[in-house]
């Protein structure tokens, strides 16, 4: 078993900053992907960036790329999602993931909710105009 928590959610202003933390803990060393996705009420939950621990690609949607960046703290066993330049359309409620399977996952993989077996409780990022 793993478990995830997130935080570091809030209001920001359009072309502010925030900082995401996921601090796993648990069968940690199972870890093999972790990711970040998004999900707006009445929408599905939307891929954004993915980093796989145990063989290094790291993976960004088209819509965050150059803007967010998915780092972790092998120390804290955290991940991090550093979101730049934020835009009112990023306003969701984000949510970590985490595989364990072990499988190298290609970018259509990796954007896939399915493919992660735990999942944190999500925080509320909102973006102002």
């Amino acid at each position: 078993q793993v478990q995830l928590v997130e935080s570091g959610g809030g209001l920001v202003q359009a072309g502010g900053s925030l900082r995401l933390s996921c601090a796993a803990s648990g069968r940690t060393f199972s870890i093999a992907t972790m990711a970040w996705f998004r999900q707006v009420p009445g929408q599905e939950r939307e891929f954004v960036a993915a980093s796989s621990w145990r063989y290094g690609p790291t993976y960004y949607a088209d819509s965050v790329k150059g803007r967010f960046t998915i780092s972790r703290d092998n120390a804290r066993i955290t991940a991090y999602l550093q979101m730049n330049s934020l835009k009112p359309e990023d306003t969701a409620v984000y949510y970590c993931a985490a595989d364990t399977k072990g499988k190298y996952l290609s970018d259509y993989e990796a954007a896939v909710p399915r493919n992660y077996e735990y999942w944190g409780q999500g925080t509320q990022v909102t973006v102002s105009s």
